[in-house]
């Protein structure tokens, strides 16, 4: 049967739905069904593809980067090949995007969240042999803008590039697991301790022994203050904790600023 842990926390969860209600401007969460230790966590296909940490996507400074491999290739619409996310994810970071930006950790290069096979343009439509293209999107912590580059894969050049402040797509495991660390760390992470520490009989020491999903929150303007003022201008987020092999721990009242490295909880 599955359980959700609020003792100390001070939410009841009714059922596996949560309703995200007050001041926040957050689509209703459903949490998914019983989960076991092979969960993985993040919200998706945004998640999935980006467990790996951002500041490795790129050389050395002063390193000459090669070119690289083009490892096994799909043709047409097919789904991109690891090797071809592999490929764009180098070729999208070039050294001058590496050392302007910033992940989450706060080092240098951007957070990958997303890379995904892009549509072939409209005069491109009936041609059989059309260029593969890739869309990699990455966010930038140095200045809190989401850029997107377009790769095409035969070539290996990056054919656009787009940029957009105030958006905000899913979180990456990444940031999910950075969210966690920065309430663990932070005196209002008491609650999920405890609350841990009542359904294992261990103490919580990292996040790694969660199974995390964690979505996006914005602010409604004049509704909150404090912390969770820049909220879609900053990137925050609710965290969804869950046991793993265990229940779920209640933790929508916190919000975690990423951007400002901050904590916050919401009140009413």
């Amino acid at each position: 049967m599955r359980r959700t842990v609020h003792r100390h926390l001070g939410k009841v969860v009714a059922g596996t739905a949560i309703a995200v209600a007050g001041t926040a401007v957050m689509v209703a969460v459903t949490l998914p069904g019983t989960a076991g230790a092979d969960e993985s966590g993040g919200t998706g296909k945004a998640a999935g593809s980006a467990q790996q940490a951002a500041d490795g996507l790129g050389a050395a400074p002063g390193v000459v980067q090669q070119a690289p491999a083009e490892g096994e290739k799909g043709t047409g619409r097919d789904p991109l090949t690891d090797d071809e996310t592999k490929r764009v994810e180098q070729l999208a970071v070039n050294q001058q995007f590496l050392n302007s930006s910033e992940n989450v950790d706060g080092k240098r290069g951007p957070q990958r969240l997303d890379v995904e096979l892009a549509d072939p343009n409209p005069d491109e439509l009936d041609n059989p042999n059309a260029p593969r293209r890739a869309d990699v999107t990455f966010y930038d912590y140095k200045d809190d803008t989401v850029v997107t580059k377009t790769v095409n894969l035969d070539t290996g050049k990056v054919e656009q590039t787009g940029t957009q402040h105030g958006v905000q797509p899913p979180p990456s495991h990444a940031e999910d697991v950075e969210a966690a660390q920065l309430l663990l760390a932070d005196p209002l992470g008491a609650g999920l301790k405890a609350d841990y520490k009542d359904a294992t009989g261990n103490e919580l020491t990292s996040p790694d022994k969660l199974l995390l999903t964690a979505m996006i929150y914005k602010a409604t303007p004049g509704k909150q203050s404090g912390v969770f003022d820049q909220c879609g201008e900053h990137r925050c987020v609710r965290l969804f904790p869950k046991v793993k092999n265990g229940p779920w721990i209640d933790a929508r009242d916190f919000v975690i600023d990423l951007s400002a490295r901050k904590v916050g909880k919401l009140t009413g």
